[in-house]
């Protein structure tokens, strides 16, 4: 029986070298081997994917300049997915649910687009703080409301991706722990339950890996 809900995203670890930031490197150490075989089914499942994403992608970046710019996005997307997947398994530690993991991902995406979007496209970037046919009397204010939306904009996006994979591994946990405290006919429930929530964050990995990837790529659409 677990004295705090919350002790399950905790990275702490009982050894002396914690060990738990290690499950964001091990897609590393898998993916690798796999382009040394002759494809598989799962490869050519897996190149089927980006290749629908990387046609995704190309429509919302519209800039023709930014080419090979769709490999780093679906990088991105395969990156925070696999995190997402890894967390699902018991006994690894769940790298998503931490801001400062998804804060590490955001803010020097969101720094880039905008040191680049004000050293090369000042002028466009001061249109857009203004929206067009706004009336006159308006147009300090929104220009202060456009000007917030933009600099919370990492910390949305982290926020959303934490708050998400937070929320279905604390409902998996709540459930778990009170399977000692139900009586035998209910059992088969709690499992039926617990297998329909697993399905459901399996759903939700993919989901938020998707929206961080499409908002970081519209947001770098919009500095050109």
């Amino acid at each position: 029986m677990m004295t705090n809900l919350f002790s399950s995203f905790d990275p702490s670890s009982n050894t002396l070298l914690s060990l738990n930031w290690m499950s964001a490197l091990i897609m590393f150490i898998v993916i690798p081997p796999m382009f040394w075989f002759i494809p598989s089914r799962l490869n050519m499942l897996w190149i089927s994917i980006i290749l629908l994403l990387h046609n995704e992608l190309k429509i919302l970046i519209k800039y023709k300049a930014f080419k090979g710019s769709t490999i780093f996005f679906s990088s991105l997307f395969t990156f925070i997915l696999l995190n997402n997947f890894l967390g699902l398994f018991p006994y690894i530690f769940t790298c998503s649910s931490h801001l400062n993991f998804t804060l590490t991902l955001s803010l020097p995406l969101w720094m880039s687009f905008m040191i680049y979007g004000w050293t090369k496209n000042y002028t466009f970037m001061f249109a857009h703080l203004v929206p067009q046919g706004a009336p006159n009397t308006l147009l300090p204010f929104l220009v202060i409301i456009e000007s917030i939306s933009n600099f919370i904009r990492p910390s949305t996006l982290a926020i959303r991706l934490t708050a998400n994979m937070i929320a279905g591994h604390l409902l998996v946990t709540l459930m778990g722990n009170s399977g000692s405290m139900i009586p035998p006919s209910l059992l088969m429930i709690l499992i039926i339950a617990q297998i329909f929530l697993l399905t459901l964050e399996f759903a939700v990995a993919i989901i938020q890996s998707y929206v961080f990837s499409i908002l970081t790529t519209l947001y770098s659409g919009e500095i050109n």
